[in-house]
């Protein structure tokens, strides 16, 4: 099926990791799960991500002809990390260049299989190559001298009457390092991949991370959120859009509480199937006027107003595997970063590359 790689590639030092049925449970890269690497917009973005907090720094740059890779090109990552410990788990000899049918990797996404769900599969490959990136993660002091892409290069294989006969790609050294190491990976609900808004699965993730199976959750500043999500919205918009989500609670396996502390606002995550306290009150609900609420006496008044029953997006079924590692990091009280958010782009767009490629409008 494959053809000889050109002199030069790494397909040709490399041994194949050829995926064979492509049903694999989905895991997500912890590094990636909760700090800025990708653009949460659908319209093409070309203005930097740059991201300080603590000891953490980040750096995501973006090409004109192709932008950003945006969280829906990370279900490409998702599945091939989900791919290389499944095989693991079995004992397998796994590898950086990957071989498999694009079908596989569209259907377990949840993507269509007709002709544009492969011509944006393509896109998503292009925006994902073209893409670079340097952070201090994994690498210490001399992480400026480490610069890679999401994908060192990929291709898809056709016969001559345009058939497909499969895809290639190599991953990056540093991503597959942070996956066939266990500690850095954690299961996911494959719900996730029925999110549609950029901020929502960036949500989620984070919330996968740090809230993990915890009975009481955990908590984030709104501002430090916004830090942390790379966002180009103001703050005031990414706020909204917080409070927008807290109302229609689309999170599979999560809880959002929205608190008012001290003058500041906050979102409180928890495990559905756990109930927890804040501010020394039993957690009843959201914060809206009318409704029972946590943590608002002497606050301000709501800009929701109460709402009629919502329709649950919660799956019956636990997440997986409990997660009890919060770095500090992701504290409310964490450092500070720094991104530039200079006007409100689409960063909540609902739909992913299967629905349509990304806008070209100007952020």
């Amino acid at each position: 099926m494959s053809r000889r790689p050109l002199p030069g590639s790494e397909r040709a030092r490399l041994d194949p990791f050829v995926i064979a049925t492509g049903d694999a449970s989905p895991r997500d890269q912890r590094d990636l799960m909760e700090r800025p690497f990708f653009s949460l917009a659908k319209s093409r973005r070309t203005i930097p991500i740059r991201y300080a907090a603590g000891d953490v720094q980040v750096e995501v740059l973006a090409v004109p002809e192709h932008g950003m890779a945006t969280i829906w090109d990370a279900d490409v990552l998702i599945w091939a990390a989900s791919q290389i410990v499944e095989a693991e788990n079995y004992g397998l000899n796994t590898s950086r260049f990957l071989r498999f049918m694009p079908y596989q990797l569209l259907t377990a996404t949840g993507r269509g299989t007709g002709i544009r769900a492969y011509d944006l599969l393509k896109g998503a490959l292009d925006r994902l190559q073209s893409t670079s990136i340097r952070t201090t993660i994994r690498h210490g002091q001399h992480w400026r001298q480490h610069r890679f892409s999401w994908i060192n290069e990929w291709e898809l294989l056709t016969r001559q009457d345009g058939r497909v006969e499969g895809m290639e790609f190599v991953l990056p050294e540093w991503f597959y390092r942070g996956v066939i190491d266990r500690t850095l990976v954690l299961a996911i609900d494959p719900a996730y991949f029925r999110l549609k808004g950029g901020l929502e699965r960036w949500l989620y993730r984070v919330a996968r991370k740090h809230a993990g199976h915890q009975p009481d959750g955990w908590r984030f500043d709104f501002a430090h959120l916004h830090r942390k999500s790379g966002s180009l919205a103001r703050p005031s918009d990414f706020a909204l859009q917080l409070r927008r989500l807290i109302l229609r609670q689309p999170l599979p396996g999560y809880r959002l509480l929205r608190l008012i502390c001290e003058g500041r606002e906050l979102l409180h995550i928890t495990p559905v199937t756990m109930t927890g306290a804040s501010c020394g009150k039993a957690v009843k609900g959201i914060c809206t006027s009318h409704a029972p609420a946590i943590c608002t006496s002497h606050a301000g008044p709501s800009v929701h107003r109460t709402h009629g029953s919502q329709l649950s997006l919660w799956p019956d079924n636990a997440n997986p595997p409990r997660n009890l590692y919060n770095p500090k990091e992701s504290n409310i009280a964490g450092a500070h970063g720094a991104v530039d958010n200079r006007s409100f782009g689409a960063d909540f767009a609902p739909e992913s590359w299967t629905g349509g490629e990304p806008d070209g409008g100007d952020e």
